[in-house]
């Protein structure tokens, strides 16, 4: 803290009238803090958080380590700790992988007070971390890792995201839950009824359970369509994702929502890897030959949005019906062009949502279908 230890060192020679050739020669010598980041590995009930600085001469340090309740007396605890060790005339960037909802309570707080937050996408931690000579994982060897990464990347400022995809989120994945659980009730009811004694008081409560899931289900559409229509822009934007065959509104909204409106996705590559739709190959030499696969290391609520889309896009006359028999004539195996379709049909969505345009029916007739290596 290089303004610290000249303010220290020249009221001291103030006091004794005269600078001393040592004294030049410190200043000469100590290096200037160009970057400060404050890492944090966020779990549901504490924060491992790692202090990280880039020095002039590009060389970063790590250089406190401490835990904090994930709560916010503990998050005005870790202000007043990050005020004490950091410079305060050199900006201080928080970062943090965006785990689950765990992160959320803690970026608003820092977001309201003003902080410099940056929001990063798990995936590129764990690539990131391949590339590190890290043989135990820990929480603070994470939150370490989270450091360096702010430290070497230039990253975006994160914003608060808007209301409107958050009131979304919290919908499309209670409908999602609640699915879930009417088709284990529904197993329940053929398992009930299909038996040889059957009870008729357990089938009266199972299909009073079935009517009851099927109502909210529907409240919670009725809630859906209410705030895209509310919204011109993402009622634009759902009109534009839904005119891609096989895809409607559920699935525009659950897009949209769980990618902030696509605010940390900067290209299709990086879309897929944030969805675990991306191709993981493992060969080395003659004798490691692994299948190809996707990583299934992302967000499970996009993967699931886009399985029946997939499938109704399919059974169309368009472009991904073309791909799927191209793949299905390459290798034979259908769940494998299905994903493939998948990964694709989520790579339009997001190119129709950046160029604003509505998808061409006719663009088979203009130009061919290509595919790349992950695809086949």
């Amino acid at each position: 803290m290089l303004h610290r230890g000249i303010s220290r060192i020249s009221t001291r020679r103030q006091n004794e009238g005269r600078f001393s050739l040592l004294t030049l020669k410190l200043l000469v010598s100590m290096k200037k803090i160009v970057k400060q980041v404050v890492a944090a590995d966020v779990a549901q009930n504490e924060l491992v958080i790692c202090l990280g600085r880039m020095y002039d001469d590009w060389i970063p340090e790590l250089y406190a380590n401490k835990t904090f309740a994930n709560t916010v007396k503990g998050f005005a605890a870790l202000i007043l700790w990050v005020q004490k060790w950091t410079d305060d005339l050199i900006p201080v960037r928080y970062v943090m992988e965006a785990t689950g909802v765990y992160h959320e309570s803690f970026a608003y707080f820092l977001e309201a007070k003003g902080c410099e937050v940056s929001i990063v996408l798990p995936n590129k931690i764990s690539n990131y971390m391949r590339t590190l000579e890290v043989k135990t994982i820990t929480d603070k060897t994470a939150s370490e890792a989270i450091a360096r990464f702010g430290l070497e990347r230039q990253l975006d400022r994160w914003k608060r995201p808007a209301e409107i995809f958050r009131r979304l989120r919290q919908r499309t994945r209670e409908r999602d839950q609640l699915v879930t659980e009417r088709t284990l009730v529904k197993n329940q009811l053929h398992a009930e009824q299909t038996e040889a004694y059957p009870s008729k008081e357990s089938i009266t409560r199972m299909k009073a359970r079935i009517q009851l899931l099927n109502k909210q289900i529907r409240q919670i559409k009725e809630e859906m369509d209410a705030l895209v229509k509310q919204d011109k822009e993402v009622n634009r934007a759902v009109e534009i994702i839904t005119s891609i065959p096989g895809v409607g509104v559920l699935t525009a909204a659950t897009v949209l929502a769980e990618t902030n409106g696509f605010e940390l996705i900067r290209n299709k590559r990086q879309l897929t890897s944030y969805a675990g739709l991306d191709v993981r190959e493992k060969t080395s030499g003659t004798s490691v030959k692994g299948k190809p696969k996707i990583s299934k290391k992302g967000n499970r609520y996009l993967r699931k949005a886009m399985h029946m889309p997939a499938l109704a896009a399919i059974r169309g006359e368009g472009r991904f019906r073309v791909l799927f028999i191209r793949l299905i004539s390459k290798h034979g195996i259908k769940m494998k062009a299905a994903v493939a379709v998948q990964r694709k049909l989520l790579e339009m969505i997001y190119t129709l949502h950046k160029t604003k345009i509505t998808y061409d029916m006719d663009f088979l007739k203009k130009e061919p279908i290509t595919l790349s290596l992950q695809e086949i």
